[in-house]
């Protein structure tokens, strides 16, 4: 049975839209295990409670996801969907810092031909929705992940998202039904492709 890990950080709530509705896509494939895991925030404590609109977000998002236990258990997947608001063009520095721990399981291989994909969320229109995908791809890349983007295979992807990931505006709310359809249909994509590789492995030819 394939696993598949989401793997977010959310101020708002809004990058954690897109992954439930990747997740709903994953778990519509047949035999996928799915679990979703939210990245704690970076700024201390005193930081957060300073300004009352992020800590309700972080309590309420604390309540709703569980944190990732350890780096260690990224290797327990068979593929990974990572998702981040953009910061300048580029992932958040929350998950940028569970990646940057990632040293001692790439030195064993143990992402080699693993699955992985994207997603995210930009404040306002061009502002970094693709080059803050690719800052997350890039690291797959170097882990020796199989990307596996949406591309145009469905559709909704020609009116929200990306081909690269599923993306959505939020400056004046959060993700659109377009949205989400983009991300349900590439967590299903992501699931079914895994489904392909783990079956692959498991057989000698």
């Amino acid at each position: 049975m394939p696993k598949l890990l989401v793997l977010f950080y959310s101020r708002t709530g809004h990058t954690a839209q897109l992954a439930d509705a990747i997740v709903d896509g994953a778990r519509s494939v047949r035999f996928t295990e799915v679990d979703a895991r939210r990245i704690d925030d970076l700024a201390p404590q005193h930081v957060i409670e300073a300004q009352p609109k992020w800590k309700e977000s972080r309590d309420r998002l604390a309540a709703m996801y569980p944190t990732l236990g350890s780096v260690h258990d990224l290797a327990n997947y068979d593929a990974l969907i990572l998702g981040s608001p953009t910061r300048y063009g580029v992932m958040a520095s929350e998950l940028k810092h569970v990646l940057d721990q990632t040293g001692p399981l790439w030195a064993k291989g143990a992402f080699v031909d693993k699955v992985g994909a994207a997603f995210t969320t930009v404040q306002t229109p061009h502002g970094g929705h693709e080059t803050t995908l690719w800052s997350v791809m890039t690291v797959m890349a170097n882990l020796g992940m199989i990307m596996v983007p949406p591309g145009y295979t469905d559709r909704a992807i020609f009116t929200a998202g990306s081909p690269y990931g599923a993306t959505s505006t939020t400056g004046t709310g959060g993700p659109t039904e377009a949205d989400l359809a983009v991300a349900r249909h590439q967590g299903a994509r992501v699931a079914t492709v895994t489904g392909w590789v783990t079956h692959a492995k498991s057989h000698t030819h």
